[in-house]
């Protein structure tokens, strides 16, 4: 996640132009390989196995790796050895910007400390984030005051991650009483544990998504793109609730609902920005209390 976060600091910055940047990430694209294709590829698993561990990663909160050594694929050791091969996703977008002649290293080294100093972060945050491990970044950007939402916040990055964009990055989460939005798709859950989830963004932003999510070539109506990203937000959800009844916590869904005009979500709500598909969108909740959309 970092080498957005950065990426983008680069660009605010005037480190970078925005063709420049675009530039180091598809020279970045092509310095990295998806862990299916590097073991088909290293002839440890077979093509029918990586479509299989990929098709289970759409239902299930885990990565590939992990997938591939529970059903007897992979051992961990050449699962050591695929990641190694695979490359840090901040390491290689480094590599990159030095290969095409953009930044020097010491002008990165630079960059990624004022970044640092400017955000607040730690030592220990820049590891982190560097790291690419979701609920650990998470953590990071989700104020420690706001816990419950830490989990629901991270498995939907996570899902974000896998079935939409695998560069998606995050915003600094933040409470609010009100949130207007252009379009808006939401889902209430009770039970053991209640709350209200929604997407919210401008209609071409939540579009991008809607299309990223389907992998369809073309949304072009409101209901169909809102239709999608209620669809996501039920995707989240599920997830979210079969994590929790493993903790004992019983959780029913509600029907997803949308909105094409121009509405307001009010309570006290805690919102996180997302950047992913080309666009930003808005995820939010209100967890253990009301919201009123409308």
């Amino acid at each position: 996640m970092l080498d957005r976060l950065l990426g983008n600091y680069m660009l605010e910055k005037g480190l970078l132009s925005k063709g420049q940047l675009i530039q180091a990430f598809q020279t970045q694209e092509s310095k990295r390989a998806k862990l299916g294709v590097i073991a088909v590829s290293e002839k440890l698993m077979t093509i029918a196995q990586a479509e299989q561990v990929n098709a289970l990663q759409a239902s299930m909160d885990k990565r590939f790796g992990d997938i591939a050594i529970e059903k007897g694929y992979l051992s961990e050791i050449q699962l050591s050895r695929l990641l190694e091969l695979q490359g840090n996703s901040y390491l290689s977008f480094v590599q990159s910007l030095v290969d095409d002649g953009l930044l020097s290293m010491e002008q990165v080294t630079k960059a990624e400390e004022d970044y640092q100093k400017e955000n607040g972060f730690t030592a220990t945050d820049m590891a982190e984030l560097k790291s690419g491990n979701i609920d650990r970044i998470v953590s990071i950007f989700v104020d420690s005051a706001d816990e419950a939402y830490k989990k629901l916040f991270s498995m939907a990055i996570k899902t974000m991650y896998r079935l939409v964009d695998n560069h998606v990055y995050i915003g600094k989460a933040y409470r609010t009483n009100s949130i207007r939005a252009e379009v808006l798709g939401y889902q209430k859950y009770r039970g053991d544990e209640k709350a209200t989830v929604a997407i919210s963004g401008k209609y071409a932003d939540v579009q991008k998504v809607a299309i990223a999510y389907t992998k369809e070539e073309f949304i072009e109506t409101e209901e169909d793109a809102l239709d999608a990203t209620c669809e996501f937000i039920n995707c989240i959800d599920g997830l979210y609730a079969t994590e929790k009844s493993l903790e004992g916590i019983k959780i029913e869904l509600d029907p997803p609902e949308f909105f094409v005009s121009y509405t307001e979500a009010t309570g006290p709500i805690v919102a996180i920005p997302v950047y992913l598909s080309g666009g930003e969108i808005l995820f939010f909740g209100t967890i253990a209390e009301d919201m009123k959309i409308g």
